[in-house]
């Protein structure tokens, strides 16, 4: 969905100032390792990359504190009947966007839990629309379109760090009382955005100098992969490290769900199949069922008590 601006063009003084103001960022600086790229084999830009690729990941650890406390706080929105939205523009908004689609399959979540917030809409997923994150009204207007209120947490995605159209969304979640969170991959004091937290993956310059969807888009979905996944665990949709909450939604869904059943249960195939069938193709239930002997109904009770924490579930049982 796009929203409605007033300003659609930028003059030739406002380019210049543009260049003059980003051409500091780290993400914008050349890469000494890089230097020759054009005139390596393509063995070489393999291993260049693989390299480089390190930074990603020692980036991520080095922002584990921060990280971890945006899974605490967004659990704990979310079990206030909070939602998680990322909002961001180019790779970063994609980013988002397939972040929060795979929330649903993975861990059985209604699809309005987690949201991605893309400049453009549907349309810029597929084709570039780089153009629109130049619109800081529009991330307001977006922010104002899906309702964020003080119990929702807003992740604002912008390698950068000067995307208008996420200061704008930044800004009005804020505004609305919700938990802000910023990612990006420049350090504070060369742009500082005042939110709750404030999550910077320094992954250095880019093999292609500027390219973001490179070292900056890998730091950036692992970053998510950890945040969504570290909500999801703290919510009870994993049990040990099975996603037990999976939407059986296909064969292959099926199959993984009865390998969860057989693996932690001593049920053959066909017994784990008849479990999983009676449990309404519901892995977590299934689970109870078998382990406390109680019927589908019941479980389903016992489960929403404990807000669908299935250990809590056990606990209880075991405490009785």
């Amino acid at each position: 969905m796009t929203y409605p601006h007033t300003n659609t063009s930028l003059n030739n003084t406002s380019l210049n100032n543009s260049v003059t103001e980003r051409g500091h960022l780290l993400t914008e600086q050349n890469n000494p390792a890089s230097q020759g790229l054009d005139q390596m084999t393509a063995l070489e830009i393999v291993e260049l990359f693989n390299h480089e690729d390190a930074n990603a990941v020692a980036a991520v650890a080095a922002a584990r504190q921060e990280l971890a406390l945006a899974i605490d706080r967004t659990a704990a929105a979310m079990r206030r009947g909070g939602r998680l939205f990322y909002v961001g523009a180019g790779t970063s908004g994609r980013l988002g966007v397939l972040d929060a689609a795979e929330c649903p399959p993975t861990f059985c979540t209604p699809p309005e839990w987690v949201q991605g917030i893309i400049a453009g809409g549907a349309e810029a997923l597929l084709r570039s629309s780089e153009g629109l994150e130049d619109r800081a009204e529009d991330g307001r207007l977006a922010i104002e379109h899906h309702g964020v209120n003080e119990r929702d947490v807003v992740v604002g995605i912008t390698a950068g760090g000067t995307t208008p159209y996420v200061h704008g969304a930044l800004q009005a979640a804020k505004q609305q009382g919700a938990t802000t969170v910023l990612i990006a991959c420049v350090p504070q004091h060369q742009v500082a955005i005042a939110v709750d937290l404030d999550i910077r993956l320094l992954v250095g310059a880019e093999i292609v100098a500027g390219s973001t969807r490179l070292k900056a888009g890998t730091a950036t979905k692992l970053a998510l992969n950890i945040l969504s996944t570290g909500v999801m665990v703290k919510l009870g949709k994993v049990y040990g490290n099975r996603m037990v909450d999976v939407a059986v939604t296909n064969r292959k869904l099926y199959d993984r769900a009865l390998r969860i059943l057989i693996d932690l249960t001593d049920l053959n195939r066909q017994a784990a199949s008849a479990l999983l069938d009676r449990s309404g193709c519901h892995v977590k239930l299934a689970l109870l069922m078998h382990w406390t002997g109680l019927e589908a109904e019941a479980g389903e009770q016992l489960l929403t008590q404990h807000q669908g924490n299935l250990r809590h579930a056990l606990n209880a049982i075991a405490d009785r």
